[in-house]
């Protein structure tokens, strides 16, 4: 999977930099084409119920739901509302994606959308609490 994300950051650059360089507005529908080969999706609006498992088996019914997680804060460990799923496929991703958003999960209308590879994070040298890190994914809206 890691050389997927690496592909795709490439190419995104390379999109991003013709657009640049030609001055046409091509490049955000070519970067569009390029996130709908994902197979890992974005599902907000989580009830604090669900947990890993009862995200997985509300996706196996659109292909080989191969993994999924719920999203924890850190010293809690309650749900924060939001997780992620990966598809054995992209048509399954795809599929399960138009089927499954704004569906009841336990209670709430999710949320259910292609996630983004989340930009590194710049910052400080390091030390308590400062930048630095980096990877992951986020979604658009958060």
């Amino acid at each position: 999977m890691a050389f997927y994300n690496k592909i795709g950051s490439l190419m995104r650059q390379s999109i991003s930099q013709n657009c640049v360089s030609n001055g046409q507005v091509t490049g955000p529908s070519m970067y569009n084409a390029v996130r709908c080969m994902s197979s890992k999706l974005f599902i907000g609006g989580l009830s604090y119920q669900t947990d890993d498992y009862s995200l997985k088996e509300a996706f196996s019914g659109f292909g080989d739901a191969t993994e999924a997680r719920v999203i924890t804060d850190r010293e809690t460990g309650r749900s924060r509302g939001f997780g992620f799923v990966n598809s054995s496929s992209d048509d399954s991703a795809n599929e399960a994606m138009k089927a499954m958003d704004g569906q009841e999960l336990n209670g709430r209308n999710i949320r259910v959308s292609l996630a983004n590879e989340r930009a590194p994070r710049t910052g400080g040298e390091g030390g308590y609490n400062r930048g630095g890190g980096g990877g992951g994914y986020n979604h658009e809206q958060y």
